[in-house]
C-alpha cells in the first residue's frame, strides 16, 4: 500500500497558474511561491469583494480518538467529488504546524487519494506565513522586554507580564523559562514562557483581520502586560504596531494551491484549536467565497470545539452564514468510544458501537442547535461491516440527518460523489436557518455556562479564584461582551479527556480566564490545556529524511 507521501509524490500537478484560471484569476493577481503555490494579490480580494456569495458548507466531525477520523481528508474529497459533478467547488482550509508534523500527530495535507498538494511544502515551511508570525510575536516580546530595561516608561509590572514569545515547534522545556539573566545591561531577570506559534494570539488576530487596516487595529488591542496600577498596557502602546505588520504584510495574502485533482484549495493561517478558534483565515474564507459557487471548509478537532467556535466566533465575527454541516464519524472511533481498545476496532462489535453512537447523538443535538442542514459521513474504512454502516445510517436517519458513505481515501473524488450529491440536495432543497448560541449581551459567565451546558452536557460550571477575579477584571475593561473561546481537552465532551461518549453528571472547571484583545475573544481554560507540546518517546521526527535528489520520505 502506497504512503500519502508516496501518493503526492507520484501525482502530476498543474502549474498554479492554470489552477487559478479555472477560477478566474490571471496572472497578474498571483504572486509566486515557485510553480505550484501562489499568494493573492490584495488587489484580486479587493476587486471580487463585491461579487455575490457561493454557498459556504462546513466540515467538522465527533470527538477525535487515536483512531482518525479523517476530517480534513474529507473536506478534500468532497470539494473533488463537487468539481466531478461540474460545480465550481473551492477548498478553504488551515496551514498545518511545524510541531505535530515532527511530533505525533503528522501533517494536515489530508490523505489517501485526497490530499492537497505539494503536501512537502505546505507541512513544512510553505510560503513563510508561520516564520512570519514568530517574528512578529518575538519582536513584540523583545520591544516589550527592552522596554523596561530603558527606564519603563509605561510602569510595567514585570510580574504581570502576559505575552510570550513562540517557536512553531514542540519544545517542553521552553514552557517555562528565566530571562534576563546576567549583567544589569541583559535585561530585568523574570519568569517568562513560550508557547507554539499556533497559539500565539498573533495568528488568531491575523486569521480574524479583514485587511491591513483592521490587522493593525487588532495588533495595537492586544495587551501585552499590566502595569503596577493595574491598567493594560497593549501592543500600541510600545509603538509596535508599524514594525509587526510589516513583518505580517505577505503573510496577511491567502495562498492557492491545490488538490490532487487539481481543485483550487486557498489555504491559510491555522489558530490553536483549543485556545484559539481553529479555523482558516476568515480572508480565505470570503475570497474563496467569491471565487467558487461552493466552498468547503473545516473547523478544528470535534464539533465541539471547532464547529462551535466556527459558528460562535468567526461566523459572528465576519457576518458568514453556513448553508450546511457535513459532520465526519467513522466505525472505529464510535466502537472506542464504547470502550473497545485501539487494538480490537478491526473486529466487529455492534453492541459496542451501540453504547459508542452515543457521541455522535451528541454532536447532532448540538449542530442541531445552530439551525444548519446536517449531512453525516462515514469515512469507510475496509474493516467496516455492512451491518455496523447499516446501523449508523438508520441512527442518523432516524435523526433527521442526511447520510453518506464516504471513500475518498481510497478513490479521490470518486469516492466521494455519494457525499456530494446529499450535500447539493441540502445546498438545493433545505433553508439554513443560521443561528449563534448565544447573545453578546450575557454575561461572560453566563457564556461559558451555556457553552457547558447546551454543547457539553454539563451539569454546571466552577472557577478558580484566578478566574472569577480575571472575569471581573475584563468585564471592567470594558470587554465583557466578547464570544467566549473555550480551551478544553478535544478527547472527550467534557474537560477530562478519559470521559468518553456522551459523559453525564461532570461539572467543567475553570482554572484560568484571560482576554485576547486583538482577536476579540476571551478564553476561558479548562481542563490540562498546553500550549507548548512536547515530543513523544518516539517522535515523527526520527522517520523523516531527504535523498541525494532532494525527495522527502517519511513525512504523512
Amino acid at each position: 500500500m502506497k504512503t500519502d507521501i508516496q501518493i503526492a509524490q507520484e501525482t502530476v500537478l498543474e502549474p498554479v497558474m492554470n489552477v487559478a484560471a479555472g477560477i478566474g484569476i490571471g496572472a497578474d493577481d498571483l504572486e509566486l511561491y515557485g510553480k505550484y503555490k501562489a499568494k493573492l494579490s490584495d488587489e484580486l480580494i479587493d476587486r471580487v469583494k463585491d461579487r455575490p456569495d457561493g454557498k459556504l458548507v462546513l466540515v467538522t466531525a465527533i470527538n477525535p480518538t487515536p483512531a482518525g477520523e479523517g476530517k480534513t481528508t474529507t473536506s478534500i474529497g468532497l470539494a473533488q467529488a463537487l468539481c466531478r459533478l461540474n460545480k465550481n467547488a473551492v477548498l478553504a482550509l488551515r496551514e498545518p504546524s511545524l510541531g505535530p508534523c515532527f511530533g505525533i500527530k503528522g501533517g494536515a495535507a489530508g490523505g489517501g487519494y485526497a490530499q492537497v498538494v505539494p503536501m512537502e511544502d505546505l507541512n513544512l515551511h510553505f510560503t513563510g506565513d508561520f516564520h512570519a508570525i514568530t517574528s512578529a510575536n518575538n519582536l513584540l516580546a523583545a520591544m516589550l522586554d527592552n522596554h523596561i530595561q530603558q527606564g519603563n516608561a509605561l510602569g510595567i509590572d514585570p510580574r504581570q507580564v502576559v505575552w510570550k514569545r513562540c517557536l512553531d515547534m514542540n519544545d517542553r522545556v521552553l514552557r517555562n523559562v528565566v530571562v534576563g539573566l546576567g549583567s544589569k545591561a541583559d535585561g530585568m531577570a523574570r519568569e517568562d514562557h513560550f508557547v507554539i506559534t499556533v497559539a500565539s494570539e498573533i495568528m488568531a488576530v491575523l486569521c480574524l483581520a479583514d485587511d491591513m487596516e483592521d490587522l493593525k487595529r487588532r495588533l495595537g488591542r492586544m495587551i501585552v502586560a499590566y502595569s503596577f496600577s493595574g491598567e493594560p498596557v497593549t501592543a500600541a502602546d510600545l509603538q509596535a504596531v508599524g514594525a509587526m505588520a510589516a513583518l505580517l504584510k505577505d503573510a496577511l495574502k491567502p495562498n492557492l494551491i491545490q488538490t490532487l485533482e487539481h481543485t483550487p484549495a486557498i489555504v491559510h493561517g491555522g489558530p490553536f484549536a483549543n485556545i484559539a478558534h481553529g479555523c482558516n483565515s476568515v480572508r480565505a474564507t470570503k475570497t474563496a467565497m467569491k471565487l467558487g459557487d461552493i466552498t468547503v471548509t473545516e473547523a478544528g478537532f470535534g464539533a465541539d470545539l471547532g464547529a462551535e467556535k466556527f459558528f460562535d466566533i468567526k461566523c459572528r465575527m465576519a457576518g458568514l452564514k453556513p448553508d450546511a454541516v457535513v459532520l465526519v464519524a467513522t466505525v472505529r472511533a464510535l466502537k472506542y468510544n464504547g470502550g473497545v481498545p485501539k487494538t480490537e476496532l478491526s473486529e466487529e462489535n455492534t453492541e459496542a458501537l451501540k453504547k459508542g453512537i452515543v457521541n455522535l447523538e451528541k454532536h447532532i443535538e448540538n449542530l442541531q442547535k445552530y439551525d444548519v442542514p446536517i449531512v453525516v459521513t462515514l469515512n469507510s474504512f475496509v474493516t467496516d461491516t455492512d451491518a455496523e454502516v447499516k446501523y449508523i445510517e438508520d441512527f442518523c436517519k432516524a435523526r433527521g440527518c442526511d447520510f453518506a458513505l464516504s471513500e475518498v481515501w481510497e478513490k479521490g473524488g470518486e469516492g466521494g460523489i455519494t457525499l456530494a450529491e446529499r450535500v447539493l440536495d441540502a445546498l438545493e432543497n433545505q433553508e439554513s436557518h443560521f443561528k449563534v448560541l448565544y447573545e453578546d449581551g450575557l454575561s461572560l459567565r453566563e457564556k461559558i455556562e451555556t457553552i457547558a451546558k447546551e454543547i457539553y452536557g454539563a451539569d454546571g460550571v466552577t472557577y478558580s479564584g484566578a478566574a472569577v477575579k480575571e472575569l471581573k477584571r475584563i468585564e471592567s475593561l470594558g470587554m465583557g461582551a466578547f464570544p467566549v473561546c473555550m480551551a478544553k481537552t478535544q478527547y472527550s465532551l467534557s474537560d477530562d479527556q478519559n470521559k468518553l461518549g456522551r459523559p453525564e453528571h461532570f461539572t467543567v472547571n475553570v482554572r484560568e480566564v484571560y482576554v485576547s484583545a486583538g482577536a476579540g475573544f476571551v478564553v476561558a481554560v479548562t481542563g490540562a490545556i498546553m500550549t507548548m507540546p512536547g515530543l513523544p518517546k518516539q517522535p515523527a521526527a526520527n522517520n523523516i529524511d531527504v535523498d541525494e535528489n532532494g525527495v522527502i520520505t517519511g513525512l504523512f
